[in-house]
């Protein structure tokens, strides 16, 4: 793959928020350039990366700085170095450069540097330590980034032992990123993943279904996860992830792209687990501390999908849940007609069973489900007299 040799021209760089910012932190003269995400995936044509500058300007200095020039100057890290700026259509991150001094697995002390490579050396892969001059887009590559992002290879920077010690994060970001680029995976980075997998056990759960969402929602992961699953790095913290459901998981794929849908990860989480079991799935659910929403969703996902007509169970339970219990069944045919739907309200009340002659109290009710029973059946219809010969029906019952 040919890479430009210069980074493109970002627009957020010539709004005028953008160009107040670089001339308040000299970027034209090279105090400050652009870094990771932005130089990384602009070069390789896409969007949306986070705006993340590196300076040389102390902490105190880029407040200054940016308040001068009329922006909104916030200090969400300014011990590690770190203002966010933020102006109209405009969000940043400027940091000051640094090096670790040690380094605690998922935290550093750290010291502030003017020397470029310094700050490069303390990233974690070749293809995060590229910088971008601004705004004509020369780069500056100090770890052969460039050549490996050619490669679709990421790479650690250095040792990759010690990089992993010094964040266990940068396991599972390994991972993801390699599943990204969908390249060969490095040897040595896949060694010392192995090597190091149990220090998985010391992040945060949180981290872990962050990194877990962003590896599962990519276009196709199946090849890095059979790699993950293989080498046992999910052990420690989520063993109950099966490599033999990874042939399920190309099937929800498969169906996904079938059904029109984009990637669900709870959807393919779902798929790596047991069928049936809903206790391992709220386990997990609850182990990696997702939202009540969330839980409910993966719960519901590895139950089976039943047979048809699956509009009783998705009155039941939702049109998502069916949709992605379908999808893992790999049914994208029989799933699109429930993509979007919403329950209807029934069009009857304890009130019209009343007005059939029964008495108010707990047989209203029971008569009213059955009313309910018989709707859902029937297909949920809506018109005057068959709703009535419904209701007639459940008071006679």
């Amino acid at each position: 793959m040919s890479l430009p040799q210069t980074l493109p021209t970002q627009a957020w760089a010539n709004t005028p928020a953008g160009v107040d910012l670089l001339a308040a932190l000299e970027a034209e003269a090279g105090e400050t350039r652009l870094v990771g995400g932005a130089v990384r995936d602009g070069l390789l044509g896409l969007g949306g990366a986070d705006i993340d500058l590196a300076t040389r300007f102390a902490p105190d200095e880029v407040m200054r700085r940016v308040k001068a020039a009329g922006l909104k100057a916030v200090p969400t890290g300014i011990a590690h170095g770190t203002v966010t700026v933020v102006g109209h259509d405009l969000v940043a991150e400027v940091t000051t450069l640094r090096r670790d001094v040690q380094s605690f697995g998922r935290h550093a002390q750290v010291a502030f540097t003017d020397d470029w490579r310094e700050d490069a050396a303390r990233r974690d892969f070749t293809v995060n330590a590229l910088y971008a001059h601004l705004p004509d887009g020369v780069i500056d590559d100090y770890w052969g980034g460039l050549d490996d992002l050619s490669a679709h290879r990421v790479r650690f920077i250095g040792d990759p032992l010690l990089r992993i010690a010094e964040d266990h994060l940068r396991i599972l970001r390994f991972f993801r990123f390699s599943a990204r680029f969908a390249g060969q995976v490095d040897a040595d980075g896949l060694a010392a993943c192995t090597a190091r997998a149990n220090d998985l056990m010391a992040l945060s759960r949180e981290r872990i279904a962050m990194e877990l969402r962003l590896l599962l929602a990519l276009p196709d992961p199946v090849a890095t996860l059979a790699l993950m699953l293989e080498a046992g790095i999910f052990r420690p913290v989520l063993p109950e992830l099966d490599v033999a459901r990874l042939p399920v998981l190309v099937q929800v794929i498969v169906a996904e792209a079938a059904a029109g849908l984009s990637p669900a990860w709870e959807r393919r989480l779902a798929a790596l687990l047991p069928p049936g079991e809903t206790r391992v799935a709220a386990e997990i659910g609850a182990r990696l501390k997702l939202s009540n929403a969330r839980r409910i969703r993966l719960v519901a996902a590895v139950q089976p999908a039943g047979p048809a007509p699956y509009w009783p169970m998705a009155y039941k339970d939702g049109g998502e849940a069916v949709v992605d219990r379908l999808l893992i069944a790999g049914d994208a045919m029989a799933a699109v007609p429930l993509i979007g739907w919403h329950r209807p309200r029934p069009p009857a009340s304890g009130k019209d069973i009343i007005a059939r002659g029964v008495a108010p109290g707990p047989e209203v009710a029971k008569r009213l489900g059955a009313f309910e029973r018989a709707w859902v059946a029937a297909g949920f219809p809506n018109d005057t007299e068959t709703v009535a010969a419904l209701l007639d029906a459940a008071v006679q019952s």
